[in-house]
């Protein structure tokens, strides 16, 4: 914890951006030591930049304008500036100003804003950049409002601040436009600061997956090793640009590689032409210097394949780190380092930079991994029928495939926004072992799901056991809550590379499912039945198993498939075969199936198909066929050889589909009339506010940003009494607890609530521990309340340990839990489950994101694995879960409105039939984190 020093240099607004053409830069504070810097930048700006700047010629900088462009306090007197290679690109300054427009300081809440941006620099997004960081920096500074005064003809800075989405007046006065806009977020600025990330990053993947000219640096000079192995798969890959060998160690003289007869060079500066990607496979400790002459070449983006870095240990880390901060100084991007490379196998590019032997066939899966293991035997599987896929392989080929081994710089986020509108890739695969920005990733996976699948498979699910190579914000929250996160966000979660793979495949090959309606068909009644059996354990509705016998001719396949699809009962269906005696060929089964997939009755109503084979390994390359073999518009039938893993992928995409039909229509954040925002705001500050006076602390991040400390270390456990009245203001009511140190107290306790009470403990080793018997229900008077008062005391402890409180009956109902909690990685999380054994023991608990929406909250309490308990089981009575789900959404709101409350449990929560009541409730406050979801748009800080 430390107390900030608001002049003091800024560390945190540090940041790396990508910008509109895919290249990075640096934005930092301006600082004295800049003032070379600032003249060098001012000198190569055009003449009439600097007269639309300063409304006048302005030809060069006095020494008091360098002064003052680089002496700041950093509260009224801001400057930034975006950075490339160690100049100046441009730059951006406010000074806080009166209602006169004269200087000021706080509490005047308005600044001017002014930009100057190198001439060659622009288009590329950079003051739309700055004005994002800079608005974040007024907005910490307590500005609520810029002021910028731009000449009529300077319509790229006009549209800067037009395009930006703030709410906005406009003037013209002695011919100049005055441009007044508040600075705080919208929902159209965030719209707009997301779609440019969006068009930015996706930018950047794609200067590496399509590069112009790629350079292998460390190309040995005789064949083997990494470096020439990748040079040979360039070329085998048929890539269409150009391609070099670089080696400091070629001999003096020497031109050409041979025998593959690529231009061969000692040294990167001696190529003349734009190198557009290079492939460093050279050793760790000589990077640095390859790193620097790719920068000084122009050189977009780097494939680092070498290792020694971040998984060798804290020095590999450092080196990482380094690695990354070079790159991007030079405004390139990183794929690794430890990376097994990428592939873009679009005809037009035919890249393989990787270790891969063989392009891979083309096709509609994009493919992540941070596993170059995984991304061997996916690439195998998929493409030549390796790693137990072999009855899938030739079925959906691969658009892209990237392996980023350490992920110090690109990561999933980058692809995602690449693969949301790359009309090459219909389906994105993931193997990840960490995520470096879950609330990133979730954010970006939500939208691209919304268009396409994203299925992901997560290794290293367990605490602890994030790879050595990653670095990434340490999460408290388990497993299982990850894994309702992403199903909230449309991901498709999988356990095995093999359930990737499997429903990867199928969502490629084949229509989304209506429904959940599946018809089961084969020749052996045994398989059937073991589908239809798999069909019910995942959650589908077979329809009675349709048994052709083994004598069934390809012709009787097609036949039932023909009328399965036919079927307005049906959304999908499963072919099952055995082997046949006879002369049948699989080809022909094959065909006939094929066929019958392709004449869909119902236009726009096309319904998946997959097939189950036992031993007829060549049934599964007849379904995939030949590319040349197979007419156009044929569909590619998935084939597996278990029934279960056909029925899971299958089921897999059912639930995307009703995903899908679901976020077409998204719920809403409803709006309570009774809730006293300010009330509780107001609360919140004095409940913070240090006793001494003292300027309130900020927990410090574990990069250095403010704000992302672990919240379970820092801030303030509330009072009982306090917890109620925050909680009060939000409409939430806790049954009143009075306490009961001694008999006569509670009974005059009791008094005050009315009979019936229960009797209870409130020790942290007690509470909500019914199982020891120290709760005591139903007292309908004062001798059953004294009697339990000192069985109680006899039996566990002295009063002044047990803290002992009478609380007023409440109508029976069903116990639950309501828990709301800020993860440091993750963000605020609303979690419910049942009271006790359920959700302690069994783990029976479900998640969701705040805010959460009425849909989210009516899911949430259907989808653990107890629900039926609270709408009738058995017999018993439903429970109200209307006043249910009103109660998680008023928590939701009270997070999400107020980020310092990093914590409320409210336990039990009683739910009867009509109405519940909350008989126990605990909150805590800290600083607020800082929400790098809705800041300026910037990389992972190094």
């Amino acid at each position: 914890m430390r107390t900030q020093d608001h002049h003091a240099y800024p560390t945190h607004w540090e940041a790396d951006v990508v910008l509109r053409d895919g290249g990075t830069a640096q934005i930092r504070p301006i600082t004295p030591e800049d003032a070379q810097r600032l003249v060098s930048f001012y000198e190569h700006v055009s003449d009439e930049s600097k007269y639309y700047r300063f409304f006048a010629p302005y030809p060069r900088l006095s020494d008091r304008d360098v002064h003052r462009f680089t002496h700041h306090d950093y509260v009224d007197r801001v400057g930034l500036a975006a950075i490339v290679g160690d100049e100046f690109i441009a730059t951006v300054r406010y000074d806080r100003i009166d209602g006169n427009g004269r200087s000021a300081t706080a509490p005047a809440d308005e600044a001017e804003v002014a930009f100057l941006v190198q001439d060659d620099h622009q288009g590329r997004g950079v003051a739309s950049a700055l004005l994002e960081h800079v608005a974040a920096v007024a907005r910490e500074r307590d500005i609520r409002r810029f002021a910028a005064e731009v000449l009529p003809a300077n319509t790229k800075m006009i549209k800067v601040f037009t395009d930006a989405g703030y709410t906005q007046q406009r003037s013209f006065e002695d011919g100049v436009v005055r441009l007044e806009f508040d600075l705080e977020p919208t929902d159209r600025s965030l719209a707009v600061m997301r779609a440019r990330e969006q068009r930015a990053e996706a930018r950047s993947v794609q200067r590496l997956l399509a590069p112009g000219s790629v350079a292998v640096i460390g190309a040995g000079r005789a064949p083997g090793g990494v470096g020439r192995t990748v040079l040979r798969n360039l070329l085998d890959g048929g890539f269409t640009g150009r391609t070099y060998a670089v080696n400091h160690a070629f001999p003096e003289g020497r031109t050409l590689l041979e025998p593959e007869g690529v231009p061969a060079h000692r040294s990167l500066d001696t190529v003349e032409e734009p190198v557009d990607l290079a492939v460093v496979a050279v050793p760790a400790g000589q990077v640095p210097a390859v790193v620097a002459d790719c920068g000084e070449h122009g050189v977009q983006g780097l494939v680092v394949l070498s290792a020694g870095y971040a998984e060798s240990g804290p020095g590999g880390r450092a080196r990482q780190r380094d690695l990354v901060r070079q790159a991007r100084t030079y405004g390139m991007r990183v794929i690794g380092p430890n990376a097994f490379g990428v592939i873009n196998t679009a005809e037009g590019v035919r890249l393989n930079a990787s270790l891969s032997p063989q392009l891979p066939n083309p096709g509609r899966l994009g493919l992540f991994t941070q596993s170059g293991a995984i991304g061997i035997a996916l690439l195998s599987g998929l493409n030549r029928g390796g790693a137990g896929l072999s009855s899938l392989a030739g079925i959906a080929g691969i658009s892209t495939f990237v392996s980023v081994g350490n992920r110090a710089d690109v990561s999933g986020n980058d692809l995602l926004q690449y693969w949301y509108d790359d009309p090459q890739t219909d389906v994105a695969l993931m193997y990840l072992e960490s995520i470096g920005n879950p609330r990133k990733f979730t954010r970006l996976a939500k939208r691209t799901a919304a268009v396409k699948p994203v299925v992901v498979v997560k290794g290293g699910r367990h605490r602890g056991s994030a790879p050595p190579g990653h670095a990434v914000p340490t999460t408290r929250i388990p497993d299982a809550t990850v894994s309702d996160l992403l199903r909230q966000a449309g991901v498709i979660r999988v356990d095995t590379v093999t359930e990737l793979a499997d429903a990867g495949v199928l969502l490629a090959s084949q229509p989304l499912p209506a429904g959940s309606r599946v018809a089961v068909l084969g020749n052996s009644e045994s398989l059937c039945l073991l589908t239809y059996d798999a069909c019910l354990t995942e959650g589908l509705r077979p329809l009675p198993p349709r048994d052709l016998t083994t004598a069934a001719t390809p012709g009787d396949f097609r036949g039932a498939l023909t009328e399965a699809l036919a079927d307005e009962a049906c959304d999908a269906v499963i072919v099952t075969a055995i082997p046949w005696v006879g002369d049948t060929r699989a080809a022909d089964l094959a065909a006939a199936v094929r066929e019958a997939a392709a004449e869909a009755p119902v236009p726009g109503a096309a319904k998946p198909v997959a097939v189950v084979h036992l031993e007829i390994p060549e049934l599964a390359a007849a379904l995939a066929g030949p590319r040349d073999e197979v007419a156009p518009g044929t569909p590619r039938i998935p084939a597996y050889p278990a029934a279960e893993r056909a029925v899971r992928a299958l089921a897999e995409a059912v639930r995307y589909a009703r995903w899908r039909r679901e976020a077409a229509e998204p719920g809403r954040v409803p709006e309570y009339d009774d809730i006293d925002e300010a009330g509780a705001a107001a609360d919140i500050e004095v409940l913070l506010a240090p006793a001494d006076g003292a300027p309130r602390p900020e927990p410090t991040a574990p990069d250095g940003i403010p704000g992302e400390a672990g919240v379970e270390e820092a801030g303030v456990e509330l009072s009982a009494a306090d917890t109620q009245r925050l909680l009060a203001r939000y409409g939430v009511d806790v049954l009143p607890a009075l306490p009961a140190p001694d008999p006569d107290t509670a009974v005059r306790a009791a008094g005050r609530l009315g009979f019936p009470v229960a009797l209870k403990p409130t020790a942290p080793h007690l509470r909500h521990r019914t199982d020891l018997g120290g709760v005591r229900l139903d007292l309908g008077g004062e001798a059953e309340l004294r009697r339990a008062h000192a069985e109680l005391t006899d039996y566990l402890g002295p009063p002044e340990e047990l803290g002992l409180v009478v609380q007023r009956m409440a109508p029976r109902g069903i116990d639950t839990v309501v828990r709301a909690a800020i993860d440091p990685a993750a963000g605020a999380v609303l979690s419910f489950g049942l009271a006790g054994a359920p959700s302690e023991l069994l783990g029976d608990t479900a998640h969701r994101l705040v805010p959460a929406t009425d849909r989210d909250a009516a899911g949430l309490i259907r989808s653990i694995r107890t629900a039926p308990l609270l709408f009738g089981w058995r017999g018993s009575k439903p429970v109200d879960t209307a006043a249910l789900e009103e109660l998680l959404l008023r928590v939701s709101r009270l997070v999400d409105d107020h980020p310092e409350v990093v914590a409320i449990d409210l336990e039990p929560v009683v739910v009867a039939q009509r109405g519940l009541s909350v008989l126990g409730a605990s909150a805590r406050l800290a600083p607020p984190p800082v929400r790098t979801d809705l800041g300026p748009r910037h990389l992972p800080a190094y």
